[in-house]
């Protein structure tokens, strides 16, 4: 009942949003029924900020004001879907192949709601592969260096590009998609510091202290999670 539960999250977290907010949209099965959801509430003065062109496309047919960050630097509220959630509310996040843009977007934004179904919540990170983004020139050279820090984070499995049967998949902004099968993630806050710090990576789907509030979607309703 994963739909039904990721149904309920994202009617739970359109609630959050009041008229004339700018609220930052996020990418992703669970993202797509928060959109739909605040859609339905025809709220006034609403301007969006969506972190991917697939939602940018559903937003614009569901009739919302679509901005950018350009244009609107602040983000008032920003609630997106997560692949996994861990202990405080740290998140693997990159499963759609939008980190960058949802991360530049959670940044932005006064607060954050991360929308999921019951399945997401573990505890313990690393079983969902961890996505890092990279520039694809010389991609090969950037995937041995991950692979050190990844040795070095006792995870033995280098992490693999992104592929689907038209070949190798590019993000909105056109760099390739590298997955790690870390299994256990011991220490978030350093292996995002070392991936980040390393030459061809733009950026990783850990997103650590950037959650507010987590709304865990259930088949009765919903549950809220605080970091």
């Amino acid at each position: 009942m994963s739909d039904l539960q990721k149904k309920n999250a994202g009617e739970a977290a359109a609630a959050h949003v009041e008229a004339g907010m700018v609220v930052g949209l996020g990418t992703g099965s669970t993202a797509a029924w928060f959109v739909k959801a605040l859609a339905a509430r025809n709220l006034p003065d609403l301007r969006c900020v969506p972190t991917s062109e697939r939602t940018a496309d559903l937003a614009r047919e569901l009739g919302l004001t679509l901005s950018t960050l350009e244009d609107t630097p602040r983000i008032d509220l920003t609630v997106d879907g997560a692949d996994e959630i861990g202990p405080g509310l740290a998140l693997i996040k990159g499963g759609g192949a939008a980190l960058l843009r949802e991360k530049l977007v959670w940044e932005a934004s006064e607060r954050c709601i991360c929308i999921a179904d019951a399945a997401k919540v573990v505890p313990v990170l690393g079983t969902f592969p961890l996505p890092i983004e990279v520039v694809a020139f010389g991609h090969k050279t950037t995937a041995n260096r991950i692979a050190d820090v990844l040795a070095d984070h006792d995870i033995p499995m280098p992490a693999r590009v992104r592929q689907a049967d038209r070949g190798l998949i590019r993000t909105d902004g056109g760099n390739l998609i590298y997955d790690a099968a870390c299994k256990v993630i011991a220490d978030p806050a350093r292996l995002a510091a070392d991936l980040k710090s390393l030459t061809g990576v733009v950026e990783h789907g850990l997103f650590l202290d950037l959650t507010d509030l987590a709304i865990i979607g259930t088949d009765e309703g919903f549950e809220t999670l605080n970091p």
